[in-house]
């Protein structure tokens, strides 16, 4: 049985506001105690409700003056002194447009209600003194036991890229004095509450306590991000047991989506300005036509009647066209073969994809790695190894010949990791049986870096398999089917400052206790006992573009161990301090410790990523990746990736926490050229804090930005001022629910299908047909067919767009929409309707002519 505190519910986009949320005392099992009213725990995506649907979709509409434009015409029908003609001729084109939106709008609005009812009824299982009860996802409540699926007893590891962007898996952990517990329903008949912190948006960090009351003594524990699971997260395997604390719009992945935003193309906002700027030429004509008739009689109501008059020099079928065009534009890259798959979700945009200044993405989907290594047989020489010590007595010691030195090797990256193999049923076996047998068909291997896993599956490979682990134990078996048992003593975790991990083990058949480390060359060079060959071959491998690891170890007596024990635990009780004193002790362990291997990990990129990127560099487009992962892993996935060109430096952003902090570094990173920018999520919300404008500047003057460490709504916040500091269009890809926020809020967003979560409105374009009346067919689709010809028409092949990707740079600068543009065509078309009246005064004159002879002639 498993306890963790569980905040439980799935992404609720309509509702993150902060609010006034407070921390909460929640007793386990008993959610009528609670101190406050908690909101409920139901999934809503709706744009709109019954009452709003109308209004909200009609605004949408009129709220762009090209819209407004024409309701204004068809309302003007209503004055008779105005009224031109029958009214249909102005509200049924008008009408069906509307008709058309408002359906589209209904049917998706509909949609969205179906799938949230869907999600809302999801069955769960909660514990009662009843047993296990099922129940809705909308019916939980804080303090309610939820069973979820889990890995094993007393840990689980959990996914928790649909939050933060981390693919790795993460281990968590249990309260410790709920393990004591027979079964998994002796919980409902303690008494304890646990105290959770009020709700925020930091998904990396959480204060609580749990509190026993009927125990002797009381017990206190201490809760951290460790004993949690959030929502939108996934459990490997098993079963798992959690308590309720968080509900609705109080989840850390509600409060880290921002609600959905209306999306217009910048060519209708340019549209949508000529037409201002048509309206004005149409204005001053009018007045110019009255002032020729010297402001005679009720001069007003002539203006109104000549901008009727002449309002088709903004015809309404422009409209038509825009959604034709669109419609088309989607379709072609729906179609596309090259981009098999495609769903066009928001068919109102297309022709943003070919403006676009600034594309931001995440580190999408799973690249798998593979371990380099040198020359040598590592299996053949495991195996005789292992063959030679299984005939040698006991109390023989192998001589330190190649291939025990080898054997130490692969053992020391066997040992030192984090790693945990997970036995799954496969329908030949059930779970229990396959751990005790450690059947290797039904294991997988779980940890919180891809690189530790790829570690430990080549060892597996070349004959050392790691088949158990928990958390004060480890097995391994030999070729020859032999278990190893170590104990586990001590673990210290890899960090970013340290770039090093390190384990002491006790080896349960000799008793001989072992340090191993591993870690950076530069930080492990100043370790190891001096050699000739470690700064040649880190080098070399370097140059190959493998993350080097250093593997190194120590042996202890039991009194060395003992020793530092003791000082390692006195270091870890401090108040002051903690951390520095307990780096003090843990150095004093790192020293002449005997050099074993190397090791390089290399990214497997996808096909086509490093060329892709190359031609969105000539383009003129600026690449940021704004990823979860940590700074190590996202700063050596661009350089594999060339998201940095080799002959251009890297700024690794320095932790700043203060202001001063931050100004520092700013002006460090302002006296370099052509660098890209590596920063974190911690030091990035430090300095948009307090230098806002300082911080965008330099952005934008790098070739490459890398944030790591992101929480979505920093995605979403750096979108939000590229657009403001810019005034370019920005370009949005993500695969998982972390990056919804950033799609939603770029001008254009690009998602994986299946992964990502969509929660905004998607649009369908639609081709309004009139039929019945000659005005209006003619109004419309007549003299849609000239203009929209161009929608069809290509400067350049596709072939020719992706040789000289240059071309692009040219369609940043928006010329064909220019007020230069337009106004060149205006003054074509006065040219064109002068001579088209020209000619028809000539035919009409020698079409009169013509009559009289033939009148004369009879």
């Amino acid at each position: 049985m498993c306890f963790s505190v569980v905040c439980r519910c799935c992404p609720w986009s309509s509702c993150c506001g902060m609010g006034d949320f407070r921390p909460r005392t929640v007793w386990l099992g008993h959610p009528e105690k609670r101190e406050q009213r908690y909101p409920r725990n139901v999934i809503n995506n709706q744009k709109y409700n019954f009452f709003t649907f109308l209004p909200g979709v009609l605004f949408n509409q009129f709220k762009y003056f090209f819209n407004l434009y024409f309701l204004l015409l068809a309302c003007s029908q209503f004055v008779n002194e105005l009224r031109l003609g029958a009214l249909y001729t102005y509200w049924v084109p008008l009408g069906f447009v509307l008709i058309i939106t408002i359906v589209r709008e209904a049917v998706e609005e509909i949609r969205c209600f179906l799938r949230d009812k869907e999600v809302n009824s999801q069955i769960y299982s909660k514990l009662s003194t009843r047993g296990e009860l099922l129940f809705t996802l909308k019916d939980s409540a804080a303090g309610v036991f939820v069973t979820q699926k889990t890995e094993v007893i007393c840990s689980c590891f959990l996914r928790t890229d649909q939050l933060d962007g981390e693919t790795d898996w993460k281990l968590r952990l249990p309260v410790a004095c709920t393990q004591r517990l027979p079964t998994a329903a002796d919980l409902l008949q303690i008494r304890s509450y646990v105290y959770a912190e009020e709700p925020n948006i930091d998904i990396h960090n959480f204060i609580g306590t749990f509190t026993r009351e009927d125990g002797d003594p009381p017990v206190n524990e201490s809760l951290s991000i460790e004993n949690t699971l959030w929502a939108s997260t996934v459990i490997a395997s098993g079963t798992v047991v959690g308590v309720v604390i968080y509900t609705g719009k109080e989840l850390r992945s509600v409060m880290n989506t921002s609600n959905p935003r209306h999306k217009i193309g910048l060519f209708d906002l340019e549209v949508n300005c000529l037409t201002k700027i048509l309206f004005g030429a149409l204005v001053v004509v009018s007045l110019v036509m009255v002032a020729l008739q010297h402001f005679a009689g009720r001069w007003y109501l002539q203006i109104f009647r000549f901008l009727l008059l002449f309002s088709n020099i903004v015809p309404i079928s422009l409209r038509v066209n825009l959604d034709m065009g669109k419609m088309v534009f989607s379709w072609m890259i729906k179609n596309d073969a090259k981009i098999p798959g495609t769903v066009v979700r928001a068919s109102t945009i297309p022709e943003q994809l070919g403006r676009i200044s600034y594309l931001l993405t995440d580190k999408t989907g799973e690249w798998p790695l593979c371990v380099r290594s040198g020359t040598v047989s590592y299996y053949s020489t495991c195996i005789t190894f292992y063959s030679i010590s299984q005939k040698a007595p006991a109390a023989t010691k192998v001589r330190k010949t190649i291939s025990s030195r080898v054997h130490e090797a692969v053992k020391a990256i066997a040992l030192v990791h984090n790693v945990t193999p997970v036995y799954e049923a496969n329908g030949v076996t059930d779970q229990a049986e396959a751990e005790q047998h450690y059947e290797d068909t039904c294991r997988v291997y779980q940890a919180s870096s891809p690189d530790e896993v790829s570690l430990v599956q080549w060892t597996e490979s070349v004959g050392l398999t790691l088949v158990g682990r928990d958390q004060s134990s480890m097995q391994l078996r030999t070729p020859s089917g032999q278990i190893l048992n170590f104990t586990i003593l001590q673990i210290f975790p890899f960090t970013y400052e340290s770039k090093r991990m390190g384990i002491i083990v006790r080896d349960e058949s000799t008793g001989e206790i072992t340090f191993y480390m591993k870690g950076a060359d530069v930080v492990m060079a100043g370790i190891v006992q001096y050699n000739d060959w470690l700064e040649e071959e880190c080098g070399n491998m370097a140059r190959e573009g493998l993350r080097v690891l250093v593997v190194a170890k120590k042996s202890l007596t039991e009194e060395q161990y003992q020793d530092f024990e003791a000082r390692y635990v006195q270091a870890k009780l401090s108040v002051h301090d903690r951390s520095l004193k307990v780096a003090t002790v843990i150095e004093s362990l790192e020293m002449e410790m005997e050099l074993l291997c190397l090791t390089g990990v290399e990214d497997q990129l996808q096909a086509d990523v490093r060329p892709t990127l190359e031609i969105l560099r000539n383009a003129g487009i600026k690449v940021w990746m704004l990823t979860g992962d940590k700074l190590e892993t996202a700063t050596c996935t661009a350089k594999n990736a060339h998201l940095v060109t080799r002959n251009q430096d890297v700024h690794v952003f320095r932790p700043v926490t203060t202001r001063s902090e931050a100004h520092l570094e700013l002006n460090a990173f302002r006296r370099k050229h052509d660098c890209a920018l590596v920063i974190s999520g911690d030091s990035l919300e430090v300095c948009l804090k307090f230098y806002e404008y300082e911080f965008m500047e330099l952005a934008c003057q790098c070739p490459a930005v890398v944030c790591c460490r992101c929480a979505p709504t920093q995605k979403a916040q750096i979108v939000r001022l590229l657009q403001e500091c810019t005034g370019k269009l920005t370009c949005a890809v993500g695969d998982g629910g972390n990056d919804v926020s950033m799609i939603q809020e770029a001008d254009c967003g690009v998602g994986v299908e299946g992964k990502a979560v969509f929660s905004s409105v998607f649009y369908f374009a639609s081709v309004p047909l009139y039929q019945g009346f000659l005005i209006i067919g003619y109004s419309t689709i007549y003299t849609m067919f000239p203009v929209f010809s161009l929608v069809l028409d290509k400067d350049v092949k596709s072939e020719v767009a992706m040789l000289y990707p240059e071309l692009y740079k040219d369609l940043l600068k928006g010329r064909p929409l220019s007020f230069k543009t337009f106004l060149i065509w205006v003054l074509i078309s006065i040219y064109q309707g002068k001579v088209g009246k020209l000619f028809l005064y000539i035919l009409y004159i020698f079409y009169f002519f013509m009559f009289i002879s033939f009148l004369l002639y009879t």
